[in-house]
C-alpha cells in the first residue's frame, strides 16, 4: 500500500478524526492567547484550528452552515479566509451569471 492510500485510510479512522477535531478546537481556543503576541499568529492559529475542526466533524460543519446562513457577509469572509473550494465554485458561478446578464 503506498503512502497516499495509507494517509487517506488514516483520515477515515474515527479515532484519528476525533483526535484531529479536538486538536482543532484546542487551536481555536488558543488563538486569542497567541493573538496577544505581536504578529498575525492568532489569525493563523485560528484558521488552522477551524479548518481541522470543519474537516473532521459533522457537528462543526452544521454549526458553520448555520453561521453562514445567519450572517452571509461574515460567512463569505470566513470562506475566503479558509480558502474553501465551495466558495471559489460559487464565486465562479456568480461571475458566469453576471457575464451572461451583461
Amino acid at each position: 500500500m503506498d503512502i497516499v492510500r495509507r494517509w487517506k485510510a488514516l483520515g477515515r479512522n474515527e479515532h484519528v478524526r476525533l483526535t484531529l477535531f479536538v486538536i482543532g478546537c484546542a487551536l481555536v481556543l488558543m488563538a486569542p492567547v497567541v493573538g496577544l503576541l505581536p504578529g498575525p499568529g492568532g489569525v493563523l492559529v485560528f484558521a488552522i484550528g477551524a479548518g481541522m475542526a470543519l474537516k473532521n466533524s459533522l457537528w462543526a460543519k452544521k454549526r458553520y452552515v448555520a453561521f453562514k446562513k445567519r450572517w452571509p457577509k461574515q460567512g463569505a469572509w470566513t470562506d475566503w479566509g479558509l480558502r474553501r473550494r465551495s466558495a471559489k465554485r460559487r464565486d465562479a458561478i456568480a461571475k458566469g451569471k453576471a457575464a451572461v446578464h451583461d
